[in-house]
């Protein structure tokens, strides 16, 4: 078992797939119950440890003595029972917890339903079995669970019907598959051991009452047989044990669900913008987990991490492609493009002897188009392939053929098997065309460690989500009151805009001059006192979006000052003039509270902002080197590095700016929002036109 930080109980958990000795409370030996399958299962499959069937009756359950309570089979195995199976009713699950936790167990699965996916009162229930296993140190998996299988001992703890049909293999190899949905994971296990995706663990976690998907996660990467974890969740609760199994192995996740909560936040354009799904993508990118978007691209990405394969963890996922299909080729470099990935530039020194071996009619820049001519030539394939894979800057390849037959399998077969080990490099196959053609096909190519997809796209998404997968994990950054500023003052529920911005500009963040008038000359003396140009805004509290309501008014010379000042006092609030900031690229700044922690928002802003809808979002806290890349995932970076003829923006500026910003913000409360919309980039400086600050409830992950 590798090392594994925190406090995570790797050894306990590890009975749900290691176990020595395993209790089933609610045995029985009716064909077809609940209670009987696991224990055929354990039979059929070979299991190595000791079997306990519990039956106050007693009796025998499939021959084997059958124990009237779990104390009896500790007593008679003279050691605690490792890991207990709990499928009594629910008006019953509290006694066999409670006396599992008397007995010892190190582990227990409550697979009977009825607790808290059922009501408040079944969540009631549900925490007194937790109290329960907690008072002992006794780890809980469920209720409402399936259980888990594999391991080399075949600990098959399950009633899946999954494993009911002959067909079904002991689930065996290196990657371990982790659901919170128990249906749903066992059936995207047959389907990986349907297409010989080698999965040997596989465990469902139910309600997570106690024990999460992600610990159990973190507790797999860290067992020495285990080189890569599969996902399947519905929330996301514990980024830190995410981030502990991917710091260990390559993980991937299905992330399902999309949250209402950014849909329901009405009360700024951050809210608004940033969806519960976005944040989950940035979640699992600190935590270094790769999200795919489906159960088949889960078993794809699987496929590949089976290999062995691996990219460096600064990879940017520079494909080359080879293929004996322009139409292939073309599918390949639009999915490189889909994914993030980049089509490799390659060297001239390759793309001039690659042209020595493919027909004038082929292609030997990237993608490769030898030609099915070369198929026909014993040995030129190879010689292309191996020579594109040489080139230094491709980290990748992907072969894609339209029909494959006959002997040309296997020599390709061995050609990208050769490529793959002499390398390092991973490789993978596209074969578009019916199986039939080469019914043994895929098989020779895994044997030569290249998975084989139906597709281009399903090829190249592998990759990308092997890329994301070896990337290390973010490691929090602590804010540095010392370099971002020091820290704000907490604002009022109730604060206006200037006693929002006077906070921050006391924390040192650049907001312009400005002062409340209180009549038409005193407007006047303010644009005097501005240099000549000032901004006139209308202090409404609930006003959101003044703007819309003709409650700001830009550039105002002093002899508009007085009607301006009317315009705005008739919105009913106080009237703010400020200094003018000319020009600028207008950004949209917002910090957020979210379930999985604080979220930086950033994207196009002023009016343009619910128009364009353009936003990427950060867990924080950050780096400033995060914050500059962060303005990349959104039209921010392009506007600022000039568009249409206008020059350059202070990016500089701005990063410091929202730096600084987050700093400030730091000892806020975690339910306090902010938003700064617009903050003007001119080509030199920052400025934060307007600001709102407010405190927001903040809804469970997942929850709709």
């Amino acid at each position: 078992m590798r090392s594994l930080k925190g406090s995570l109980d790797s050894t306990a958990l590890s009975a749900l797939w290691a176990a020595n000795s395993i209790a089933v409370i609610g045995a029985t030996e009716r064909a077809g119950a609940m209670g009987r399958l696991p224990i055929e299962y354990l039979i059929k499959y070979g299991y190595k440890g000791r079997i306990a069937p519990v039956n106050p009756k007693g009796g025998s359950v499939l021959g084997i003595p059958a124990y009237v309570g779990i104390q009896q089979a500790t007593e008679e195995f003279a050691a605690p029972i490792e890991l207990a199976l709990i499928m009594v009713p629910a008006g019953a699950v509290q006694q066999a917890v409670s006396e599992c936790a008397a007995a010892g167990v190190r582990v227990c699965i409550v697979m009977s339903s009825g607790f808290g996916e059922v009501d408040s009162e079944g969540q009631q229930r549900q925490d007194e079995l937790v109290a329960i296993a907690r008072e002992s140190g006794m780890r809980l998996v469920g209720p409402n669970c399936i259980g888990s299988v594999g391991g080399p001992d075949a600990t098959m703890a399950t009633f899946s019907p999954a494993f009911s049909s002959d067909s079904t293999p002991l689930p065996a190899g290196p990657l371990a598959l982790v659901s919170q949905s128990g249906a749903l994971g066992f059936g995207a296990l047959s389907l990986g051991l349907e297409r010989e995706v080698p999965i040997g663990f596989a465990v469902t976690t139910g309600n997570e009452a106690d024990v999460s998907a992600e610990e159990v996660a973190a507790a797999l990467a860290h067992d020495d047989r285990v080189t890569g974890v599969l996902m399947y969740l519905e929330s996301v609760t514990d980024l830190a044990a995410l981030a502990q199994a991917s710091a260990v192995v390559p993980t991937v996740a299905v992330k399902a669900g999309r949250s209402a909560a950014g849909a329901r936040a009405a009360a700024s354009h951050t809210g608004a913008l940033t969806s519960g799904d976005d944040v989950v993508d940035a979640a699992l990118m600190r935590a270094g987990v790769a999200r795919v978007a489906t159960v088949d691209h889960l078993l794809d990405a699987g496929a590949l991490i089976a290999t062995g394969a691996r990219l460096d963890r600064s990879s940017n996922g520079s494909i080359g492609v080879i293929t004996t299909s322009g139409g292939s080729g073309i599918l390949a470099a639009d999915a490189i493009e889909a994914e993030g990935l980049l089509l490799a530039a390659l060297d001239n020194s390759t793309i001039a002897d690659i042209e020595q071996v493919i027909p004038a009619y082929g292609s030997a820049a990237n993608p490769v188009d030898v030609t099915a001519a070369v198929m026909a030539e014993p040995g030129l394939f190879e010689q292309c392939v191996h020579k594109l894979a040489a080139d230094p800057a491709v980290e990748a390849v992907v072969a894609c053929f339209a029909v494959l037959v006959g002997d040309d399998v296997l020599r390709i077969a061995r050609a990208l098997g050769e490529v793959r080990e002499a390398t390092g490099k991973p490789v993978v196959a596209a074969r578009t065309g019916a199986a039939n053609l080469a019914p043994e096909g895929a098989r020779l190519l895994a044997e030569h460690g290249v998975p084989v997809y139906p597709t281009p796209e399903r090829a190249v998404a592998a990759i990308r989500a092997l890329r994301d997968a070896c990337r290390a994990p973010a490691h929090d950054s602590v804010a540095d009151p010392n370099v971002g500023g020091v820290v704000a003052d907490i604002p009022g529920d109730s604060a206006t805009e200037e006693e929002v911005k006077s906070v921050l500009a006391d924390a040192g963040l650049p907001v312009p001059a400005s002062r409340l008038v209180t009549d038409e000359d005193d407007a006047t003396n303010a644009v005097d006192a501005m240099g000549g140009r000032a901004v006139f805004k209308a202090v409404v509290p609930g006003l959101l979006h003044k703007s819309d309501a003709g409650g700001v008014i830009v550039d105002v010379s002093p002899d508009r000052a007085g009607q301006a000042f009317r315009q705005c006092a008739a919105l009913g609030g106080q009237v703010l003039v400020e200094q003018f900031v000319p020009g600028g690229v207008e950004v949209l700044v917002g910090i957020t509270p979210s379930p999985m922690g604080r979220v930086l928002t950033v994207g196009v802003g002023g009016v343009l902002t619910e128009l364009v809808a353009d936003v990427a979002v950060a867990l924080l806290p950050t780096t400033e080197q995060e914050i500059d890349a962060l303005l990349d995932k959104s039209r921010v970076g392009s506007l600022i590095a000039g568009v249409r003829g206008a020059p350059p923006a202070d990016r500089r500026a701005l990063v410091a700016t929202i730096f600084r910003l987050v700093n400030a913000t730091t000892g806020w409360p975690s339910d306090m929002e902010i938003e700064l919309n617009p903050v003007t980039v001119p080509t030199d400086g920052c400025w934060i036109l307007d600001a709102v600050a407010h405190r927001r409830t903040v809804e469970t992950e997942g929850q709709h």
